[in-house]
């Protein structure tokens, strides 16, 4: 056994500085990493590996009761950090952990940064430094080969980070650039396996519980992570089914608005055919009022030529049958053109079929085809959301002053401008609004309720008549210039309430909406009983007795619907969930309201960071299966582990299957193309021999509408010349004819044969004036009409789209879901078979027989350990074993689960407390050995052992702590010899 010297020293406010600690090797620093090229060392395999991200240096300062520890040095294997209770193995440990992004409560040392802060002082300073070499590297051209995390936490808890590379230079101060570190190289530092704690040991190792085994593994492995990631997506989807069941009743209710705006409109154009069919009907009464003054009249010195329209009737239908023999042919051609086409569009089908068939199959084997518009999609909800809950907080923020101002930023120049007019007498009755303004609670706490109930009444305006509508709209386009005005009601406005007695609902415990609300206008009152029946509606605090009041056998009569406290909207046969979670025009508490309305947007950022980080750790996960994997397949050789062979055998025929599909995918696909393209070729000859056909088609008809011209204009030359002999010697009319006459030509100058008699006209005229006007005073502004049905119809279309989305959203998630929870119960078999496959190989080493059952279902892990080899004695579970056995199988656990988990490097806290010397002796030999089998990887081992025992080995160093001062201490300083 070698000799070493170390040199205790140890921190003291009240005294100088100096090193808290002495770095010894077992042999000579030069050897410690004679295997590293670059950043790599090489394993007995071959294989060349990196080792970024093992801890090169930490420093402490102020840093719980220490003023000053370090700087410590670390080995790239195996490091020792030995020394008594108090020294500061624990603060090593833990300022680890925290500067590495871990929380306080991992450390289990405090409930808060600000209690790792040294009493009496400000702030406390903890820097580590990683190393940064070989292929695994981050940012090897900013960072070099060295990353200097430097951490201060201030009195008031407050953390802030300086990211340096290795020469010193300042690089980043953001905490993301530190997460996007501790990816990069897989630095977990809450995972128990990385760095298990005393008290982490405590709860889940030195625990009888089959359960705390369990979880233990389940942490170690992340499998608990990457299941609550599950459950909380999972919470999402059910989330948004609510959201498409909510948005169904509002589309059903918007289509209802855009169908009523659409016959407005529609009746606007009957409206314009009435004005055709009145002008109409003067045309004939003008040309009536003629032929009941005179006769008709032809005049006398006609002269009419002979007919030449029988021989252009005879050259038209002869043209038109030379024609129609040139169409017949073509028709013919496209025929035998035909049925080529059709044989060759089967045959583009066929294969089309055999493509579309072939890519479901790679859709299904492939395990990387993951549909991200889901993602896309949440984050864009969430930014829609955060917007406007930003718009939110504006308003809420200037409606300190005035509280006007949260109905609208324009609202109190709107009111002002409305009592100006009214002033000027532009206005006969002062239009009131936002009826929400005009309105108060009587019990603050229904204020969501009525705002969920009267939605966007709160903010519409009621007038008395149509000219004060118009009046009122021209002041709000002014204020409005942009996006959408409140809405006007138009109303008589009566002096009194409605009696709404015998109508409205009269429960002994819940009032109606009507009831609970304070309103002195009567206009308004009556403008919400019109609008909403708020007579017939009522407020109910708790949802469950909302739900027993209203879907009882016997509901209260005359009740349409009621509302709960939160906002559920409950009918007799059904009820809906309120997406709205706060009142914006109607609570009391404007600073309440600002104040909710922040944490919302931090929590919604916050959502929306989280979502990005699962979905990545998921895709993390799938990446990491893969290359575990990959190493099972070097090892399978060595296992006899029929669970793994399957699992790879699976896992392989899977690839050769997607291979396949991938192959046969392309075939198919350039045998479609083939196909698709004969197809076109053939029907773009068609269609040109078609397009010959047109123009000859367009001949044929302007020959048999010269036929029909020609025909006609002979029969009307042949009438016309009838009459005129029948009344060439009828008398001139009176000048009173030829005055009317000349008042129809004015009016109409085409002369009309009208058959109706001028009294029947006028008697139309009349009634059609009448219904024109009515119609006009019903239906109001024409431009008005027009922007509320386009406005109606753009919000059914988004909202039908935003419908689209998410139930495209909702079926990608459960495609998503199903394929990676089918991912995710391999991985953990595969996990769980590898874990029992090294507790055993350790157990043999000592000569143990064990055995590890996993419960998936029950979530339980229960170990039996029998000393000695043979079936003399049954195997006994863990709390059966002895203290010093029990620990050692508790090592063979640990042991496992490093085998089967990724990281740089491994802290574990006094891992021997409880073993005698015979179990710590076979331990450490087991650690070491396990050590010197991974080199690429970093441990670290605090214990309040000597370590004298260590034999020599170029990977250990040890790192030996002073004992803290004491005033019966008289070695403070000395050197100790091993």
């Amino acid at each position: 056994m070698s000799k070493r010297k170390s040199s205790n020293v140890s921190d003291n406010p009240n005294k100088r500085v100096r090193p808290a600690a002495v770095e010894e090797d077992v042999e000579d620093e030069s050897d410690l990493d004679g295997d590293e090229e670059d950043g790599q060392v090489c394993t007995s395999a071959g294989e060349v590996v990196s080792d970024a991200g093992i801890v090169e240096s930490i420093t402490l300062k102020n840093f719980m009761c220490h003023s000053l520890l370090g700087p410590f040095t670390f080995g790239s294997n195996v490091n020792f950090v030995v020394g008594n209770n108090g020294s500061g193995k624990s603060a090593v440990l833990t300022a680890l952990i925290v500067a590495l992004g871990g929380n306080a409560h991992a450390t289990n040392r405090g409930l808060s940064l600000k209690g790792f802060v040294k009493e009496g002082e400000s702030s406390s300073d903890v820097s580590i430094t990683l190393r940064n070499k070989g292929r695994d590297a981050y940012k090897p051209e900013v960072y070099g080969q060295a990353i200097i995390i430097d951490l201060r936490i201030t009195r008031e808890g407050l953390r802030t980070y300086k990211l340096r590379s290795k020469s010193g230079q300042l690089v980043s101060t953001k905490k993301e650039e530190l997460l996007s570190i501790l990816d990069n190289f897989n630095i977990q530092v809450n995972n128990p396996v990385s760095v298990l704690t005393q008290e982490m040991s405590k709860y889940f190792l030195h625990s009888k519980g089959e359960g705390d085994k369990y979880k233990f593994f389940m942490k170690a492995t992340q499998l608990d992570q990457m299941r609550e990631d599950f459950v909380y997506i999972k919470t999402t989807k059910h989330v948004t089914e609510d959201k498409v069941d909510q948005h169904s009743e509002c589309l059903k209710d918007l289509k209802r608005k855009y169908l009523e705006k659409e016959d407005r409109y529609k009746n606007m154009a009957t409206l314009d055919e009435m004005h055709t069919k009145l002008e109409e009907l003067q045309k004939q009464m003008a040309w009536a009022l003629v032929r009941s003054f005179s006769p008709i009249f032809f005049p006398t010195n006609l002269d009419f030529q002979p007919p030449v329209y029988a021989n252009k009737v005879e050259e038209a239908e002869g043209k038109s049958r030379q024609i129609q023999e040139q169409l017949e042919g073509i028709t013919q051609q496209v025929g035998e053109l035909q049925p080529k086409c059709a044989e060759l569009k089967a045959e583009a089908q066929k294969r089309n079929t055999l493509l579309k068939s072939s890519e479901v199959r790679v859709q299904i084997i492939s395990d990387i085809t993951v549909n991200w518009f889901s993602h896309f999609l949440q984050q864009e909800v969430l930014q829609r959301s955060i917007d406007a809950n930003k718009r939110n907080l504006q308003t809420m923020e200037s409606s300190r002053s005035n509280r006007l101002r949260r109905f609208g930023e324009h609202m109190p120049s709107l009111l002002n401008a409305i009592q100006e007019a009214h002033r000027r007498g532009q206005l006969k009755h002062k239009p009131r609004g936002p009826l929400g303004y005009l309105i108060s609670l009587k019990d603050p706490d229904l204020a969501l309720s009525v705002e969920v109930c009267l939605k966007g009444q709160l903010q519409a305006f009621t007038c008395d008549n149509h000219e004060d509508e118009k009046v009122l709209q021209s002041l709000m386009s002014k204020m409005f210039p942009t996006g959408r005005r409140p809405a006007i009601i138009t109303s008589n406005f009566l002096p009194s309430v409605h009696d709404t007695r015998m109508r409205g609902v009269n429960h002994p415990e819940y009032p109606s909406v009507l009831h609970a609300l304070e309103i002195e206008d009567p206009v308004v009152a009556n403008c919400l009983i019109d609008q909403r029946g708020i007579e017939s509606i009522l407020l109910i605090k708790n949802r469950t007795d909302a739900r027993r009041v209203m879907q009882s056998r016997n509901p209260p009569q005359h009740c349409t619907q009621a509302f709960s406290k939160e906002g559920d909207q409950i009918f007799n046969n059904r009820s809906y969930t309120a997406e709205q979670t706060r009142a914006n025009y109607l609570s009391g508490d404007v600073e309440e309201e600002i104040r909710h309305l922040q944490r919302e947007i931090e929590n919604q950022r916050a959502q929306a960071d989280r979502f990005e980080q699962q979905m990545k750790r998921l895709d993390d996960d799938i990446k990491q299966n893969e290359g575990l994997l990959r190493r099972t397949q070097v090892e399978q050789r060595t296992t006899k582990e029929e669970d793994l062979q399957e699992i790879v055998t699976k896992i392989s025929s899977k690839r050769a299957q997607y291979d396949e599909a991938r192959a046969q995918t392309a075939e198919f696909k350039a045998s479609y193309e083939k196909a698709e393209q004969e197809y076109k070729q053939h029907k773009e000859q068609i269609n040109t021999v078609a397009e010959e056909a047109d123009p000859v088609k367009e001949e044929l008809s302007k020959a048999d509408q010269e036929v029909m011209k020609c025909k006609h204009h002979k029969k009307h030359y042949d009438e016309k010349r009838s009459a005129h002999l029948r009344n060439i010697q009828t008398l001139e009319a009176n000048q009173e004819s030829k005055e009317q006459e000349l008042q129809a030509t004015t009016i109409c100058p085409e002369r009309l044969d009208v058959r109706r008699t001028a009294r029947s006209l006028d008697s139309e005229i009349t009634r059609l004036k009448v219904k024109i006007t009515t119609q006009q005073d019903q239906q109001g502004d024409r431009e008005e009409v027009v922007r509320q049905y386009h406005e109606a119809l753009e919000n059914y279309k988004n909202m039908t789209q935003q419908m689209k989305y998410l139930n495209s959203f909702i079926k990608s998630l459960d495609s998503v879901m199903n394929h990676r929870l089918q991912v995710y119960a391999e991985l953990r078999r595969f996990l769980s078979a590898r874990c029992k496959y090294y507790f055993d190989s350790m157990l043999a080493q000592r000569g143990y027989t064990g055995s590890m059952a996993f419960d998936h279902k029950n979530e339980t892990l229960s170990i039996s350990v029998q000393p000695g080899q043979g079936n003399k004695a049954d195997l006994s579970d863990m709390r059966s074993l002895s203290g010093g056995e029990r620990s050692f199988s508790t090592v063979c656990f640990v042991l496992s689960l490093w085998a089967i988990t990724e990281a740089p490097f491994r802290c574990l806290d006094e891992f021997d407390v409880y073993m005698d010397m015979v179990n710590r002796r076979i331990s450490m030999d087991m650690m070491l050995k396990v050590a010197a089998g991974q080199r690429y990887r970093q441990f670290i081992f605090l214990t309040p052992q000597s370590m004298s025992s260590l034999p020599v080995s170029k990977i250990i160093r040890i790192l030996r702590l002073k004992d803290p001062d004491r005033d019966n201490n008289s070695q403070k300083g000395q050197d100790e010899e091993q």
